[in-house]
């Protein structure tokens, strides 16, 4: 059985606390969210997201 990604508006996300409405329409732009468009509005698979800001974390805690 295959698992549904978990998509979610940036609003959504936001309402969430993991990062500003403003912060996620920056990272869209420029293209580095894991986002697809339905219409004009763009929907973030939140786990890939969430994977990211992870790896974001651990290489800027591993720098000296």
């Amino acid at each position: 059985m295959v698992e549904k990604p978990n998509m979610m508006t940036i609003r959504e996300i936001a309402q969430e606390g993991i990062l500003s409405e403003y912060a996620l329409r920056l990272l869209l732009k420029a293209g580095r969210l894991p986002a697809i468009y339905v219409g004009k509005k763009a929907l973030i698979n939140r786990d890939l997201l969430m994977e990211q800001l992870t790896n974001l974390q651990g290489d800027v805690s591993g720098r000296k």
